[in-house]
């Protein structure tokens, strides 16, 4: 089997920039990036990533907005701030060099037991098996197990299976890990697995007995919440250039980190009057809130939102102080490009850029 698929792979691996320089730093930001998010959306990140952050020093030095706003679209934002805090720690015990000791990667922020293997065995050869979503489904047709990989006697029985499976000599085990995601990538697919082009077919033992569809077992799938929120564009013109009241979001929440209009993400709010009472409530003044411009509908963990966007202003009878308390800041629509946001945000900020005219009116 380790033959049979080393050889396919060497025929039909995909090009990737960290297979061909498969440095330490490389392949640790790869797998993060690859994290519950495919390799065609991951390619241009990755290469503005390193255009940007080329070193671990790099990464360790650089302003947690900016390193945001690289990352901005590819979702799980928590990822990216694992790597902010390792890298500082790199630099601060490992003198700025990535550690290859398995212990050592594994006690970095947001590395697991996965993530350690893959980065080692393929950066420096280390004999360190892989789990992920698709060497589990791989092996698991390969053994023909029957019960889900989620459980926990399945899990540690994949382990094992893919400890096993390293060669012995000759091939690395970071080749053979790669074989195998690569396998399950393109051929052994959750769905309808292509085991005509299989080149280890006669092996597996879930197409001798025909249980390809079936395995793996049953994995619970997420049911999604239907949820309404509010989003509220409040502007003003100044010097000739329309500003937009903004905040970054809060720590510990979604987002975090992250600038957003005025929407409430702490608190859940039914109405578009709910959601202006709690920005007068943040602001010390009264809201009124205008029509809705527009919906966007999105997915969020649990959750399938559709987020209201209504127009809104200060009451004309009152003013607030300039600037506005803190976190609310009032920004230009041309400083709007520097700022990360999350995709509902930049999908608002690119519904205002082709709207330039001032919003103030609510009619």
């Amino acid at each position: 089997m380790r033959r049979k698929l080393l050889a396919w792979f060497d025929q039909n691996a995909r090009e990737m920039p960290w297979r061909s320089d498969p440095q330490p730093y490389h392949v640790w930001v790869s797998e993060i990036m690859l994290q519950q998010t495919q390799v065609a959306t991951v390619l241009p990140y990755y290469r503005r990533w390193m255009k940007s952050f080329p070193t671990v020093a790099d990464l360790a030095a650089a302003d947690e907005a900016e390193l945001l706003r690289h990352w901005e679209g590819l979702g799980y934002y928590r990822r990216v701030r694992s790597l902010h805090a390792a890298a500082k720690q790199i630099m601060e015990r490992h003198g700025g060099e990535f550690p290859l000791d398995f212990e050592s990667v594994l006690a970095l922020p947001g590395v697991g037991r996965y993530t350690a293997g893959a980065v080692l065995s393929i950066s420096a050869g280390a004999k360190l098996p892989v789990l992920e979503g698709n060497t589990q489904r791989v092996y698991s047709r390969w053994i023909a197990l029957r019960r889900p990989p989620s459980d926990p006697s399945a899990t540690r029985l994949l382990w094992d299976v893919a400890q096993a499976m390293l060669p012995h000599r000759g091939a690395s085990s970071g080749t053979f890990n790669q074989a195998a995601m690569e396998l399950g990538a393109l051929v052994c697919t959750p769905t309808g697995p292509d085991c005509d082009s299989c080149p280890v077919r006669a092996h597996c033992q879930a197409a001798k007995q025909e249980l390809q569809t079936e395995i793996p077992g049953k994995i619970k799938r997420l049911r999604y919440e239907d949820r309404t929120e509010f989003a509220l564009i409040v502007d003003r013109k100044r010097r000739r250039e329309t500003e937009y009241l903004m905040r970054p979001l809060p720590e510990g929440g979604r987002w975090a980190g992250l600038w957003d209009f005025p929407r409430p993400t702490e608190v859940g709010t039914e109405t578009v009057d709910q959601a202006a009472s709690w920005l007068a409530e943040q602001l010390g003044v009264p809201v009124d809130h205008g029509p809705r411009l527009r919906t966007l509908r999105h997915a969020v963990t649990r959750y399938r939102i559709s987020l209201h966007i209504h127009r809104a202003r200060l009451s004309e009878a009152t003013s607030m102080a300039d600037p506005p308390p803190t976190p609310w800041q009032w920004v230009r629509l041309s400083h709007l490009d520097q700022l990360p946001m999350s995709t509902t945000g930049r999908q608002i900020h690119a519904y205002l850029q082709d709207n330039r005219q001032p919003l103030l009116p609510l009619g």
